[in-house]
């Protein structure tokens, strides 16, 4: 198997890579941190991107934040800056936007592939029962739409792949280091096993789908 994980350097993709590794996959690591690619210079991603042939039976957009332009998530309305939305939507969005235009190119039109985009619940427009967190939850939100468009295009040419976004929980990373205390976590290892087990059950019947780390479905 080969497999492709985007934000290798995180905690969720760093614990991805070293598991798949561990099974025997080839795996291939790209990350800002790394300095492959910088979601606010667009065309980094796709020359990143370009350098790769593929194709990958397994890809993974594991990057994100959480702080928008240095501010934490939004309390209020009046809370709101253009900074911060602006910047919530470059690396949440955008930048994974950048990275599944390619996708078409990564993925064989004749074996079955998995692709995953981490999302957030938090960008479920159904569950938002305590609002709060607008840039966050915007740009995960559209996110989410991106996702499911992409995925029916992708099934007009790739019949057997399978396109989610994916709700991993609170793991314990840096990503979440403020907000531990009041939520249950697990470890970037136990997160990257979630995953692998989800996508591992689905078809591409669930293409364009929105689920969560124990595989129950997530409301748009």
């Amino acid at each position: 198997m080969t497999s492709l994980i985007i934000g290798a350097s995180g905690g969720i993709g760093a614990a991805l890579a070293a598991r798949l590794e561990a099974q025997g996959d080839a795996v291939t690591r790209l990350s800002r941190a790394a300095g492959d690619f910088d979601f606010s210079q667009p065309d980094s991603v796709g020359d990143a991107l370009a350098a790769l042939s593929g194709p990958f039976d397994r890809v993974i957009v594991a990057t994100g934040k959480l702080d928008g332009a240095g501010h934490p998530p939004e309390k209020s309305l009046k809370a709101l800056t253009a900074a911060a939305l602006a910047d919530q939507f470059a690396v949440n969005t955008i930048g994974p936007t950048l990275i599944l235009r390619e996708l078409p190119r990564l993925l064989s039109r004749s074996k079955p592939a998995h692709v995953a985009v981490l999302t957030a619940r938090v960008g479920s427009i159904g569950d938002n029962k305590m609002g709060g967190w607008y840039a966050y939850r915007a740009a995960k939100a559209a996110t989410n739409q991106i996702v499911r468009t992409a995925a029916i295009e992708l099934a007009r040419t790739h019949k057997q792949a399978c396109l989610i976004s994916y709700h991993p929980g609170t793991v314990a990373t840096k990503f979440t280091a403020h907000y531990q205390a009041s939520h249950p976590t697990v470890s970037p290892d136990e997160a990257a096993q979630n995953l692998l087990g989800v996508l591992a059950g689905l078809s591409v019947n669930q293409s364009g789908g929105f689920y969560d780390w124990r595989g129950d479905e997530v409301a748009w």
